[in-house]
């Protein structure tokens, strides 16, 4: 039996995803499953040429918009590559993201697909205020999700709330299979420390979606009230020039170190305290347990897969998007009383080690690709 695993990024790209998939494919290589990874290199731009079809929706209505012709050519790009590189036969295709799946069923529509859909491009661009709700963009990416759930044998995904979420934009959502992510917990060393001052950590992609506005604006109530701390910003995007100026604005830059990308941040987060990550909506939240898994005390907001992973007072914190004060009240507690954060961090440590192990991701996609089979 051989299975392809089909990424849209290639493995090195920064992001859950990109990071997790590998390993599964190890963890199955190790097992004796005979299982190939495939993605579309950076390089690959403009090169496919092929006319694109929908069966549940009419493209012509959304043709000549450019951000959706954009989606388009990398639709293409994708058949284009595909086409050149995959020429053997599979048993099943596990693909991880909707272009990559509708591509694949295209160049092999009589081989089993599954697809695991790991976040919403159209939130994250919405959060972003690249595109507006209801537009036309908005209409046609959600209107590919029908087209999947028509075209693939299996629909997965990693969190109940965006099971809900998707669940708008299909006929049969209880159809919809969960499985939360997992990690392989030998990359994450926790390790014994004595901070003087409280080191907190966010690692994401700076774009709005993710809050850290709000952060720098929290970090700012938090140093008016007289507490010391240093918050490592590690990551990069297009507003990372607004943040700094913000920190600026705000008189925390000295507080504050932008890193930008970093390939293993998981290297670095043991050695802070707290990990705190605003973020205006998340499928998963993929960061948090990494940070869980090294052991730091969590705090995080109240939205989609981040709210599944922490329970509040737990093993973390969970506040409101957008509200600067709550977020310093937060994380004032547990900057001010260290029993605690210890507390909550050994607790998200236990809970990530059990409920987001990487064997129990392999074991339950295990039981999906032998059901498919039979």
């Amino acid at each position: 039996m051989k299975i392809l695993q089909a990424l849209f990024f290639p493995p090195e790209q920064p992001g859950g995803v990109s990071s997790m998939v590998p390993y599964i494919t190890e963890g199955f290589k190790q097992a004796d499953w005979n299982m190939e990874l495939f993605s579309l290199p950076k390089r690959v731009r403009g090169k496919g040429q092929d006319d694109i079809h929908f069966y549940t929706f009419d493209f012509a209505a959304f043709a000549g918009n450019p951000l959706i012709e954009k989606y388009v050519q990398t639709y293409r790009d994708y058949l284009w590559w595909a086409r050149m590189r995959l020429q053997g036969e599979y048993d099943i295709i596990h693909a991880h993201h909707p272009l990559v799946a509708l591509t694949l069923k295209r160049l092999f529509p009589h081989t089993p697909l599954i697809v695991t859909i790991h976040s919403s491009y159209e939130q994250e661009l919405i959060l972003n205020h690249r595109i507006e709700e209801n537009g036309i963009e908005h209409r046609f990416l959600t209107a590919l999700y029908g087209e999947l759930e028509a075209r693939v044998d299996v629909m997965l995904t990693v969190s109940q709330s965006f099971k809900q979420y998707l669940s708008a934009y299909i006929k049969k959502p209880e159809a919809i299979q969960v499985i939360a992510n997992g990690f392989d917990e030998r990359r994450f060393q926790p390790i014994q420390h004595d901070n003087e001052t409280i080191q907190l950590i966010t690692v994401c992609r700076l774009v709005p979606a993710k809050g850290l506005d709000t952060l720098l604006q929290a970090c700012a109530i938090i140093k008016q009230r007289g507490h010391s701390f240093v918050l490592h910003v590690i990551g990069d995007g297009p507003i990372r020039e607004q943040l700094e100026q913000l920190a600026i604005d705000e008189q925390v830059y000295d507080e504050i170190i932008f890193y930008g990308y970093m390939l293993h941040p998981e290297q670095f987060m043991p050695f802070s305290d707290i990990f705190v990550l605003p973020s205006k909506a998340e499928a998963f939240g993929s960061v948090f347990a990494e940070a869980a898994l090294c052991r730091l005390a969590l705090v995080g907001t109240d939205v989609g897969g981040i709210a599944e992973q922490i329970e509040h007072n737990y093993n973390g914190l969970l506040v409101q998007p957008d509200d600067p004060i709550q977020l310093a009240d937060t994380l004032e507690k547990l900057i001010t009383n260290k029993q605690f954060r210890q507390q909550m961090a050994y607790a998200a440590w236990e809970k990530a080690k059990t409920d987001y192990s990487l064997k129990r991701v392999i074991d339950q996609l295990e039981q999906v690709y032998s059901q498919l089979l039979t």
